[in-house]
This record gives structure tokens, sequence and C-alpha cells, in this order.
């Protein structure tokens, strides 16, 4: 959190462009009050505090939002690797609740609360040495002040605590539900239970609304102490200086105040407050925050795979099946070494994609054993390549985001990719949405296996790689696939008769 924690320094130095503004204002209205001109180190001094606010206010989110996506990509990618399709939480929709909602809830609490409570540590007590230079009575009045309010706060941050963690919990119920009723909606059908269905979602639906307007109740109460207590401490140190200047004080004061010393008081006093409010902004993302970490920690440890990419010892698979809610998948057993090429064929919807999704780690078999490589060993062409929008170098250098133009222009000639370049008059910067407008199907296809060859992994799954293409191209695939099985495991899944010739081996599902 080193990032995080310079961008609650930053904010304390906010303070010092604060009283460079308000010693030049007051300076130039007690000259403006005696008949003087205002002095040129005012509206120095005013210029000087204003530009280290701005420079204060555009380098805090900068260093929060990059320190706080530093810490958390790695929890990330940990929890995507651990959870998603490996069975580890209860269910896929509490999976991607944990591996995705919950790590954007952390990223939000490091990225505001992180620098405001640093900077709330130690700016109100800066404030308060600044504003007994001017007034030791005003500074006085601002810490006295600061006790009832620190109380009220604890009160309403146990309570925000409290119904920030049944927040989540019931974001997790619904997204657990709601993925559990899309994935049997063909049973729910036919049993006719739509509305009882809907009334379920709905009920969750409710619940999730009134859990998140209980959050909104608990932070709305610590925004009015908050108000209270900063407004109480502005009038309290307005009140003095007024009555002290004009000498109407019911007490002896034991400072002679001056326009200048008690305007610079004035000005500042708001500042006292300013790191508490920041940080109050920001209790919400830290009750959030904390009740995720909390849920994540709950999650069971998983070992971690038995090979590393580097160590791929081939893929064995034995009486593996797949259950679907009204299909299953096998059971089917299927073996290859470090190279060579298998082919999985049978008509559609028999289950070949599944059995490579299983292979990939992406679905946990529910029955018999499967030897698999490690998530980084493993690449994938698949029968629907994700396409982002950006250029086509950007979508192939997902597979190796350090690989040089030149050799990004070498996976797309393997792959037959550059008459289609040629044809167009187009290069690497050719733009794509993220539907592959004005690429067939064909070329959408090519494009996923070029990524699969950038990312040079020791086990290829490549998902009817053939599909889509004239009988040229299909034999200039096959050739290509036949050529990487000589120093690389290849598994595809195809009804192509060609391309289960050129195989090693085939598995009829």
């Amino acid at each position: 959190m080193a990032l995080q924690k310079q961008a609650g320094l930053a904010w304390i130095i906010d303070l010092g462009g604060a009283a460079l503004f308000a010693w030049g204002i007051a300076d130039g209205v007690a000259a403006a009050a005696a008949g003087q001109p205002v002095p040129g180190a005012a509206f120095a001094a005013m210029l000087a505090g204003g530009l280290v606010r701005a420079a204060t206010a555009w380098a805090v989110p900068v260093l929060a939002v990059r320190g706080a996506q530093a810490s958390t990509a790695p929890l990330r990618r940990g929890l995507v690797e651990q959870l998603l399709g490996s069975g580890a939480a209860p269910s896929s929709g509490q999976s991607a609740v944990l591996a995705i909602d919950h790590v954007a809830t952390i990223e939000g609490y490091e990225t505001r609360f992180v620098p405001a409570r640093v900077a709330a540590a130690a700016a109100p007590l800066a404030a308060v040495a600044i504003i007994a230079c001017a007034s030791l009575v005003a500074a006085g009045i601002l810490i006295g002040t600061l006790v009832p309010f620190v109380f009220g706060m604890i009160l309403a941050g146990t309570a925000a605590k409290r119904a920030s963690e049944r927040q989540l919990e019931a974001l997790g119920d619904l997204s657990d539900l709601f993925v559990d009723r899309v994935r049997t909606l063909p049973i729910l059908r036919h049993f006719a239970a739509e509305e009882r269905i809907a009334r379920q979602v709905g009920a969750a639906t409710r619940e999730v609304a009134n859990r998140t307007v209980a959050v909104l109740r608990v932070a709305f109460l610590s925004s009015a102490v908050l108000e209270f207590f900063s407004a109480l401490a502005v009038a309290l140190v307005a009140v003095y200086c007024g009555f002290g200047l004009l000498g109407l004080l019911p007490f002896p004061s034991p400072e002679t105040l001056t326009l200048r010393e008690a305007f610079f008081a004035l000005a500042m006093a708001p500042e006292f407050y300013l790191p508490m409010r920041r940080l109050a902004a920001a209790y919400h993302d830290k009750q959030l925050g904390e009740a995720a970490r909390t849920a994540i920690a709950a999650v069971p440890h998983l070992p971690p795979p038995a090979a590393e990419p580097g160590m791929f010892a081939g893929i064995a698979a034995r009486d593996v099946g797949i259950a679907w809610p009204g299909r299953t998948v096998g059971p089917v057993s299927l073996s290859i070494g470090t190279t060579g090429m298998l082919a999985l064929t049978g008509p559609t919807g028999s289950g070949k994609t599944s059995l490579l999704a299983a292979i990939a780690g992406q679905i946990v078999p529910s029955s018999g054993t499967l030897t698999a490589a490690a998530p980084g060993g493993i690449a994938w062409a698949a029968q629907h390549p994700l396409i982002l929008p950006g250029t086509l170098r950007d979508n192939l250098a997902l597979a190796a985001p350090h690989a040089t133009d030149a050799a990004i222009l070498a996976a797309i000639d393997r792959v037959g990719l550059t008459p289609m370049l040629a044809g167009r008059g187009a290069s690497l910067d050719l733009p794509l949405d993220h539907r592959g407008s004005g690429l067939s199907g064909g070329e959408r296809r090519r494009l996923g296996l070029a990524r699969a060859l950038l990312a040079d992994r020791p086990l290829l799954l490549a998902d009817e790689p053939t599909a889509d293409l004239d009988d040229e191209s299909a034999a200039a695939i096959t050739a290509l696939l036949r050529g990487l099985a000589a120093d690389r495991a290849v598994i595809v899944a195809t009804h192509d008769p060609r391309l289960i010739a050129a195989a090693d081996a085939k598995v009829t599902l």
C-alpha cells in the first residue's frame, strides 16, 4: 500500500496549500481594512496555495488508483484461478461475486479509504498546530469539539459494519440464486415453475434493496454527525473571533487578536474537519472492503496444480463424466503425451467443447479422474474466440503482451490471414469491435489460432479450427496443426474428416 500512503501524505501537503491561501487572504483583508494596498506577497501566497491544492487534487487519485490496482491484481488473479470452474465456492454465482465484485470492492476501499485514513491520522493535528500560531483559543475550541465527534463516529461505524456485512451476504445470495435458476431454466419451464421462481428472485431482490437502504441510512447518520460537529466548530471559532475583535467576550481573553490573525484562524477552521470529512465519505468503502476481505478469507484454500507450465507431462483421463442439467457427457477415457495430435469427434452437442473445457480446468468433472496441465501451460483456440474493442494488434497481443510486430505478423502468416490484410489494405492497426465485424467466421477462428500460437504453450486446445474454411484453407490449417504436434500436444474437437485422419488418435463421443 505504499502508493496509497503516499496519496494520504499528499493530502497533508494539501493542508500546507490551504494555509498559504488562508494567509494570503487574511493579509489582503487586513491591508484593505487598514486602507492600504493589498501586498503582492498576499497574491503570491494565494496563487501558490491554489497551485499546491490543484496538484494534490490531481496526484491523490492517480497514486491511490495505481496502488490499489497493483495490490488487488494478484488477489483477483489468484481467485479467478482458484474459484472459477474449480468448485471451491458453493456455486458459480458465489465464485463470480468473490472473484469479481468483492475484489472490486476491496479496490475501492484501498483507493478511497486508505489515503483518507492516513491523512486523517495527522492532518487535523497539523491544522490545529497551524491555527494555534494565530489563536490558541480557536485551536482549543476545535480540539474540544473533536471528543464527542469521535464518540459519535464510533457508534455509527459499528452499525455501518453490521449493515455492510448483511448487504454483501444478500448480494451473494441473489447472484447465487440467479445463476442457479438460469442454469436450470429448461427444467423450470418443463415443470411450469416460472411464477414461483419469479417470486423467489423478487424476494431476494427486495432483500438486497432493504439491506442497501439500511446501509445508506447508517451512512446518512454518520454524515449528519460529522456535519453537525464541523459546522459547530466553525461557528464557535467565528463567534469567538468576532466577539474578540469587538471586545465583547464575556470572559477575559488570554490573547489579543488582530484582524489578520482572526481571519486566518477562521479561514483555516474548516480545514480541521476536512480530512475527517473525506474519511467519513469513504467510510462506507471501508466497511464493504472489510466485509469482502472476510468473505474471501473464508474461501477454502486449494492446493497448487501438480505440474507447472514448463513441466507438462501429458493428459490422462479415465472414465471422465460431465453432468449438466438434463444430460451427461461421457464417461470418456483418453491420453496424450507431450507431443502428438488427438482428435475429439462426435455429433453436434455430444460434449466435445465441454471436454476441452474440463481439460483446460474450467469445468470440474462430475466423475472419473483427469490429470491435466496447469492453466498457464494451455493455449486455447476457441470456436468463438474472444475479440475485444481495439486493434488487430491489441487482440493478438493478449496472449503475448511483449510480442513484437514481427512475431505477430509471423503468426498471422502461419494461419493464413496475410491475404486478408493485404486484400483490405489493412495493417495491425485494423480496428475491431467486440463482434469482430468485418471478419468472416473462418477469419475469426484463425485469429484465435494465431493468438494461441503466440502464447506458445505446451498444450494447444483447438475447437473446430477448420470450420467455415474453404478446402484449401482447411488443408493449410490441418498441415499447420500437424506440424505443431511435432513439438507439443495438440487436442482438436472437430467434424472435419481430413483433420481427424491427420491425428495420431481419435476419441468419439
